[in-house]
């Protein structure tokens, strides 16, 4: 099979031929197997580039990007050991464990996050699971932030039903809990949690009806394979993530993996390109590491399908490009950015 055109394809100037075959399930419920989406990333990176382009265009028309802020609500003392992160306890990373902010910190972060244009305020909290009075205290931030017209985004950890019931009732409208990379290589990177854990409180969001954000990091020593099957693992999800944050590892001195080679910048491109054919509907992300990636590689990730990017001058507890910065890139490439709600 031949990879699909649109309509007009065949009036291009530019014609692939790639030599491996790609069905197009962008309007299927078929499953991706692990070696199709290999089979994406083994594609010549032009023809890739114009597959990408093709399914992003016939399903996000407006071409508008997201911008989401995420502001660290309870930062530090994680029990958790994952490998790539600063707020772990098992790590000496400088980051000093803090108790939870109080509701009109919040309330501060999220008009100043609205003001400079993000549409969606996501809160994360360094905890390996809430308890059910973080759950009530995190719920009162959520209706603060509705109440400012804003998109409500919380990561907090592992969830039993009935707490991502109660975020449902307070209004959520998503939960991010990262699957990090593909199964395989999973225990790689942290070993105080299975990865079924990760996909039992996902159900669980899901079951409660609220919107999932999942995606995962890229440059942490994992193969191609690897980066295969973490898209396989989301887009096979019944439905898969309606926000997809792809991020690039942010190497912190002190973290197991502070060590790990940087990812290639077309790599990441690839990676970007490979989960927009995948999940054609999903937002997918720019995260962690977009200050590392420059402008130019940014803008590649705009054209790969990008349509959402973390905005502000922080993200959690590592550096992001400022808001300023970001105004400009997009306005140069001539992106225009989803509005809030007056």
């Amino acid at each position: 099979m031949s990879i699909p055109h649109s309509p007009d394809a065949s009036t291009s100037a530019l014609h692939w031929h790639p030599k491996v075959a790609v069905t197009d399930r962008t309007a299927a419920a078929e499953p991706w197997p692990v070696a199709q989406v290999q089979a994406l990333f083994d594609m010549p990176f032009m023809a890739l580039m114009f597959h990408a382009q093709t399914v992003h265009h016939a399903h996000w028309p407006a071409g508008d990007i997201e911008l989401a802020t995420l502001l660290s609500v309870k930062t530090g003392g994680c029990p958790e050991n994952c490998g790539y992160c600063p707020q772990s306890a098992a790590h000496d990373t400088g980051v000093k464990a803090d108790k939870l902010m109080d509701v009109a910190e919040v309330i501060r972060a999220a008009q100043a996050a609205k003001d400079a244009g993000a549409s969606r305020f996501c809160m994360g909290a360094a905890w390996r699971s809430p308890k059910d009075r973080d759950i009530a205290q995190v719920s009162e931030m959520i209706a603060a932030v509705k109440a400012l017209g804003l998109e409500s985004c919380a990561t907090l950890g592992m969830l039993a039903p009935h707490q991502a019931q109660a975020l449902s009732d307070a209004g959520l409208d998503f939960y991010n809990h990262n699957l990090d990379t593909g199964p395989a290589y999973y225990r790689d990177v942290v070993s105080t949690r299975q990865y079924q854990e990760r996909l039992d409180t996902l159900a669980h969001v899901r079951a409660a009806g609220i919107r999932v954000c999942c995606g995962g990091i890229v440059g942490m020593g994992e193969t191609p394979v690897d980066r295969a099957a973490l898209l396989a693992q989301l887009a096979n999800m019944q439905p898969y993530p309606e926000s997809v944050p792809i991020n690039s590892l942010v190497r912190v001195p002190g973290t197991p993996l502070a060590d790990s080679e940087p990812v290639d910048p077309l790599d990441f491109v690839r990676v970007i390109a490979v989960a927009r054919i995948v999940m054609p509907k999903a937002r997918i992300r720019l995260s962690a590491g977009r200050q590392q990636l420059g402008e130019a590689v940014q803008t590649l990730c705009f054209m790969a399908g990008a349509n959402s990017i973390f905005y502000g001058d922080k993200l959690l507890v590592t550096g992001n490009p400022e808001a300023d910065c970001d105004a400009k890139l997009l306005a140069k490439l001539g992106l225009a950015s989803l509005k809030t709600a007056a």
